[in-house]
């Protein structure tokens, strides 16, 4: 059996996009750990079709919440963690 890490969620806010469909500026997305992607900077949100995906880094800006809100704003996009 292979444990794996559990890691802290992380969230981001948009700042800029070229596809207004999948992202949206100002709002808040969670963001996905890839470490291959931050190398290329980019980052892997969930966009508004709820799908994860790889943006440019320079669409976000992350954000550090406190437990609460993160536990929150997992609760309202259907994640359980």
């Amino acid at each position: 059996m292979v444990k794996r890490k559990k890691t802290t969620p992380q969230f981001a806010i948009c700042v800029n996009t070229d596809d207004p469909d999948l992202l949206t500026p100002r709002r808040i997305y969670q963001v996905l750990p890839d470490e291959n992607a931050v190398k290329s900077n980019y980052i892997r949100v969930v966009d508004n079709e709820g799908e994860d995906y790889l943006y440019p880094a320079a669409y976000f800006i992350l954000i550090d919440f406190p437990p609460a809100i993160k536990h929150v704003l997992l609760q309202t996009a259907g994640v359980d963690r």
